[in-house]
């Protein structure tokens, strides 16, 4: 299968109950925000279940980071092309529209229940040391999951090549890209949706 092509898929209701229970248990696993737990959504839509195409998961992912509102809307993003890949019958809308609900919910429920049960005490308690080891030894772990985030999501045209030396001969452009990006928003104060414009100039023009 072609990983960049949308594959047509078939949905049960065991697989949709799966999808959710997936993303309710990455919920809970989501420190630092949603986009934390972006490589193990790509583990398990792309590359285990093979519901989404390289394509479908980097555009979600681009197209909530370029709109207004909370980036989470990339989760709403990845269930709607799910569901507008199963051709198990019926509308492919309404199928669209149950994948963007389920992944919503799967993933705003658990952790929203635990914010609100959790936050108060944790305030009350900000200057007890376990309190403060705790948030001190999650901030590497955002960190490393964030750079797992962005190699995967820079790694999509090596998807379409039998080995990395292979991919790195072809697409490095768009890496070239990808590290040049890095630096600007690490040493500028450049908008993001500039970075994002030119990403997509750069990727009409290298075809």
């Amino acid at each position: 299968m072609n990983a960049l092509a949308a594959p047509l898929i078939s949905l049960g209701l065991t697989d949709w109950l799966h999808l959710v229970l997936h993303f309710a248990t990455l919920s809970l696993l989501a420190v630092g925000g949603a986009i934390t737990t972006t490589p193990d959504m790509h583990r398990y839509l792309v590359t285990q279940q093979g519901w989404l195409s390289e394509t479908q998961f980097n555009a979600s992912i681009a197209l909530a980071q370029a709109a207004p509102g909370p980036n989470v809307l990339f989760i709403a993003l990845l269930g709607w092309n799910v569901g507008l890949n199963n051709g198990a019958g019926g509308h492919p809308i309404g199928w669209a529209l149950l994948g963007a609900a389920g992944c919503l919910l799967g993933v705003l429920l658990p952790s929203s229940t635990l914010v609100y049960l959790t936050a108060r005490w944790s305030h009350a308690n900000r200057e007890r040391r376990g309190v403060r080891a705790f948030k001190q030894g999650l901030a590497p772990v955002v960190v490393a999951l964030l750079i797992s985030t962005g190699w995967i999501l820079g790694s999509t045209q090596a998807a379409n090549f039998p080995d990395l030396a292979s991919a790195a001969h072809t697409a490095w452009p768009y890496w070239a890209l990808t590290a040049a990006t890095a630096l600007l928003v690490w040493r500028t104060r450049l908008h993001l949706l500039w970075l994002l414009g030119a990403g997509a100039l750069v990727g009409v023009l290298l075809g």
